[in-house]
C-alpha cells in the first residue's frame, strides 16, 4: 500500500510539474531567430507548437502551445533574442470583470471636495 502511494504522489507531482517544466525550455536572452522559418524550426525543437507569430512595434510576438499550456513569447526583431515571455491564461483584461478597481492614477480624477 505504500508503494502505491508513492507511485501514485511521484506520478502526480510529474503531471503538475509538466507546464513548469515546458515553459522553462525557452528563457529571456534566448537566441531564436529573426524570419518565420527559423523561429519555427528553434520553437519546434524545444517540442512546441507554434500558433502565431506577429511583427509588432519592433517586436516579434510567437503564440505557441507547449506541454498543453499556452505560452507567448516576444523576441527583439533585429536580435531575435527573448525579451519578455509570459504564460497565456484565460482571464485576459477584455472581459472588463475588474472594472470596479480603482488605478492610482483614477483615483485623482474624481473631485469629492
Amino acid at each position: 500500500m505504500t508503494k502505491d502511494i508513492l507511485k501514485l504522489t511521484t506520478l502526480t507531482a510529474a503531471i503538475v510539474s509538466v507546464p513548469l517544466l515546458a515553459f522553462a525550455e525557452l528563457s529571456v536572452g534566448d537566441q531564436v531567430g529573426t524570419d518565420e522559418a527559423a523561429i519555427r524550426a528553434w520553437m519546434e525543437a524545444q517540442g512546441a507548437e507554434v500558433t502565431e507569430i506577429e511583427l509588432e512595434d519592433g517586436v516579434i510576438e510567437v503564440e505557441y502551445t507547449l506541454g498543453g499550456a499556452e505560452y507567448e513569447a516576444e523576441l527583439d526583431a533585429a536580435t531575435g533574442v527573448v525579451a519578455a515571455m509570459e504564460a497565456d491564461d484565460d482571464d485576459s483584461d477584455d472581459d472588463d470583470s475588474d472594472d470596479d478597481a480603482v488605478d492610482e492614477d483614477d483615483s485623482d480624477a474624481t473631485d469629492n471636495g
